[in-house]
């Protein structure tokens, strides 16, 4: 039985019919299951079942170490979201609850290979020579979590320099500690800025222009 139900698919299918360039899923998993590998995995499959647009391409973490480092890939479960050029979309853990939402969302706008940012924010964008790498700390249940996780996003597709993951926090309890990770979602950009909740546009855009700062 999958995951989602008829109404969800046809909905889903709806929506990827504004795909315009393939997407490639690279999903990072090991031999011996990590905690929700398993249910990540079914998570794409059916998504990639919907659309011949949606290609998932899967790799071990430990067998295959330099793909993984290729993309910068160093926890699992592990999801690369890109087109014909990776857009620095990262997920880590599993995209469930109201993360799914996100993941549709990013697959829609990689293939576009654009976003729905204002002309403000895409020009002062261009400004940025230096990498910015932004952390979006979730939970599956937070509804205000995919506001934070796709801006994250949507800030990497229009600029080259910045990388955005989204971590499910109790996943990686370790990150979680290390960032004092008590309320999401939280935000860590470059290890010396951070903020709790879910910023408009321009606020979160001050966050990262910061960082280089």
């Amino acid at each position: 039985m999958g995951l989602l139900s008829e109404e969800d698919k046809k909905y889903l299918i709806n929506e990827f019919n504004k795909l315009e360039k393939e997407v490639k899923l690279i999903y990072f998993s090991q031999e011996i299951e990590c905690t929700y590998c398993r249910e990540t995995r079914e998570i794409l499959n059916e998504l990639s079942g919907l659309s011949d647009k949606i290609k998932v391409e899967e790799h071990n973490f430990v067998t295959e170490k330099d793909i993984a480092e290729t993309y910068g890939i160093d926890k699992i479960p592990a999801i690369v979201v890109m087109s014909d050029k990776d857009y620095g979309v990262r997920y880590f853990g599993i995209p469930a609850g109201y993360e799914f939402s996100s993941l549709v969302e990013d697959i829609i706008d990689v293939s576009r290979g654009t976003t729905d940012l204002s002309d403000e924010t895409k020009k002062k964008l261009k400004t940025i020579d230096k990498p910015i790498h932004i952390q979006v700390f979730v939970t599956p249940t937070c509804p205000y979590c995919p506001s934070a996780v796709r801006t994250a996003h949507k800030l990497a597709i229009e600029c080259d320099y910045i990388r955005g993951d989204m971590i499910e926090s109790s996943e990686f309890p370790h990150l979680a500690n290390k960032y004092g990770v008590y309320a999401v979602p939280k935000v860590v950009i470059n290890e010396n800025i951070s903020f709790e909740g879910a910023l408009p546009e321009k606020s979160y855009l001050e966050y990262v222009l910061s960082a280089l700062k």
